[in-house]
């Protein structure tokens, strides 16, 4: 990956269809990633929304967003492809929808706990 030192971290959000997320969280970890955090939100983008049922089930409409989790994890810089293609391998359908992945480099980061500071994940 270019010009960076080898214990560079990165920071990978990946924003999925919540219907994924058990098997996008297992394919993470085999992957090598040590844990993730999962936000559970709603979105809007290229993917269709879905058809639901109103409060008495007399009415159906379109809803305004879909759910979608975003899961984020911190690797080492070596781990970062293994992680990318595991989630893409997981989640692919060809479809709009399918999501998103952001990488981003991660300058520093502390134990909030020994208030150490930590420059790659061990």
């Amino acid at each position: 990956m270019g010009n960076l030192p080898s214990n560079t971290m990165k920071r990978i959000d990946a924003m999925i269809p919540s219907i994924k997320r058990n098997d996008v969280v297992d394919s993470i970890l085999k992957a090598g990633a040590q844990g993730v955090t999962i936000v559970e939100s709603r979105g809007k983008g290229a993917g269709d929304r879905p058809m639901v049922g109103g409060a008495r089930g007399t009415a159906k409409y379109i809803a305004g967003y879909n759910r979608t989790d975003t899961i984020t994890t911190v690797v080492n810089d070596s781990k970062l492809d293994a992680v990318v293609s595991a989630i893409i391998d997981v989640t692919h359908t060809g479809s709009k929808g399918d999501g998103m992945i952001f990488v981003s480099t991660i300058d520093e980061a502390y134990k909030i706990g020994t208030k150490e500071k930590i420059t790659s994940l061990g």
